[in-house]
């Protein structure tokens, strides 16, 4: 099973290195450079930005952060085992490959114009537009929860302040004490997080506070890697609770003032209450009239152009991928194939049919780790999985392995930030 599983990694990861090859090579554009502008600086908009720009377009990324914290390994900042600095990346990388980045936030969009409006009052002009907004919280989706409401009850599902308060609040907490999480339904971004999160917070309060115990209300009956987790959590983690929605998991208000989230059949009273509401793509999406009725943008599943409006293309959390879930890995997957359609159709060629890669790893503990992995590609209009491809980790696998898979996630951390950032 152990060689069956690292021959299954192996050959996404070459795969993969194969896509990226074919992306590098491509032929440059004529000399006078069509004009692209991508909106968002995350593992989806800056990994478009540079393939784009090595494929010979003269290319503008327009983020209003000078730093990125990334949330992939941030849950690991909970649990006190790196510091939030470990998160930061900056964009002087992606200068010297020849982007011009605009630290600015966007103010609107004219599709019709093909005109973006700065922050600062200044306008860019593009041939294609690049959209990789990722996700807004949906503020408004659980009565009692609102932005002021977070700065007591975190959601930290934006890495940054909210990881640092979230961390500080398990600090403080008395050993005893109760720790309460809410998930919400699909989809959302990073479908293992809510529970890699509380794995790892379960971890600290076992080393650490072991008196206390963690509660997470989930409002789903099913989550992505259940039976890799439960599977662990039932020796690790004694002292987690995992409440479903046909059990009455779903959170459904919010009372700050007494930090307690109610469900249908209960209250539950929180030392420490970490809520993740629902989500939908970043606002610019909302404002450029990209986002259907769910709040996500539906794309073409070949170039990423949006079904909404002609010439802008959405990657990353905020389109709608089919299959493909939201992640980092899956971001950079589609950010790799839409520069690629996007240099193709400025030439005038004919998009390629593209498979997508996505590997997500979770920590159920610092030495312990478990994956799923699939491929994806065109079909019905839609990214679907590719049968027979993929798969997750073995159920049954030795402690040796999970450590194993442990340092896979540590090492493709390390090389997709280099890749991205670096």
């Amino acid at each position: 099973m152990r060689n069956a599983s690292l021959d299954r990694r192996t050959l996404l990861k070459s795969a993969a290195a194969a896509s990226a090859a074919t992306l590098l090579h491509a032929p440059a554009l004529a000399q006078s450079a069509p004009r692209v502008t991508v909106i968002g600086g995350g593992f989806a908009g800056a990994t478009c930005a540079r393939e784009l720009k090595r494929s010979g377009v003269a290319v503008t990324l327009v983020e209003p952060n000078a730093t990125y914290t990334a949330c992939p390994f941030s849950n690991n900042v909970l649990a006190g085992l790196r510091p939030l600095s470990a998160q930061e990346f900056g964009y002087d990388a992606i200068r010297r490959d020849g982007v011009t980045v605009a630290q600015q936030r966007t103010s609107s969009i004219d599709p019709q114009a093909k005109q973006v409006a700065l922050a600062d009052g200044g306008r860019l002009d593009y041939d294609r537009l690049v959209l990789a907004p990722g996700i807004d919280l949906r503020f408004d989706a659980l009565p009692g929860y609102d932005e002021a409401a977070a700065q007591t009850m975190p959601h930290a599902w934006k890495a940054g302040e909210q990881t640092t308060l979230l961390r500080r609040q398990l600090e403080a907490m008395d050993d005893g004490g109760t720790v309460v999480m809410s998930a919400p339904a699909n989809p959302f971004r990073c479908p293992p997080g809510p529970y890699e999160r509380a794995s790892l917070i379960a971890h600290y309060l076992k080393t650490q506070k072991p008196r206390s115990k963690l509660i997470i209300l989930d409002a789903k009956d099913a989550f992505s890697k259940q039976r890799l987790f439960q599977n662990a959590w039932t020796p690790l983690y004694p002292n987690l609770e995992w409440i479903s929605l046909s059990s009455g998991g779903k959170v459904t208000e919010v009372d700050v003032k007494e930090k307690t989230l109610v469900t249908d059949f209960d209250r539950h009273k929180a030392d420490v209450a970490n809520v993740i509401p629902p989500q939908r793509a970043g606002l610019i999406a909302q404002l450029a009239g990209i986002a259907d009725r769910s709040g996500w943008c539906p794309i073409d599943p070949v170039t990423f152009e949006s079904r909404q409006q002609p010439g802008i293309h959405v990657i990353g959390d905020a389109c709608i991928a089919g299959g493909m879930p939201k992640s980092a890995f899956a971001a950079n997957a589609q950010a790799k194939v839409c520069a690629a359609a996007v240099a193709g159709l400025l030439r005038g060629e004919t998009p390629v049919q593209p498979k997508l890669i996505n590997t997500c790893y979770s920590l159920v503990a610092p030495d312990y780790g478990i994956s799923i992995a699939g491929v994806y590609h065109p079909a019905n209009g839609v990214l679907a999985d590719v049968e027979g491809a993929g798969g997750v980790s073995p159920i049954d696998a030795p402690p040796s392995f999970r450590a194993l898979e442990a340092t896979y996630a540590d090492t493709w951390f390390q090389t997709i930030t280099t890749e991205v950032f670096g």
